[in-house]
């Protein structure tokens, strides 16, 4: 069974930054891509990045040269590396494989 828990969220200041991690198991993680998506309150499902086996990565508009998106196949771990937050990233973050997700860790930017 695939799993996913994310960690790392909370409260920033605009113009933070956060680490988000999601630690997986249950499938063969360095040979698959890898995603994050985020739900900000009252809004739908929104892709943020992706991160294939072989390295390529790609990242929405809206958070293009902000955010990175590495992964660690030793540790089984995928991460997200947001900067310079603005309030608008204020959501939860999911990480996700194929069709599923895991609970999300809530990220909050605000002064």
């Amino acid at each position: 069974e695939d799993q996913l828990v994310e960690s790392g969220g909370g409260l920033v200041q605009p113009g933070g930054s956060l680490r988000l991690s999601c630690a997986a198991s249950g499938f063969t993680f360095s040979t698959a891509a890898m995603k994050w998506v985020r739900q900000a309150p009252g809004k739908g499902l929104e892709w943020v990045s992706t991160i294939y086996s072989s390295g390529p990565t790609n990242y929405a508009d809206s958070v293009k040269g902000r955010f990175t998106i590495p992964r660690d196949n030793a540790k089984n771990t995928l991460y997200l590396q947001l900067n310079s937050l603005k309030t608008e990233d204020t959501a939860m973050y999911y990480c996700g494989v194929g069709g599923v997700r895991g609970r999300g860790t809530q990220v909050i930017v605000s002064s």
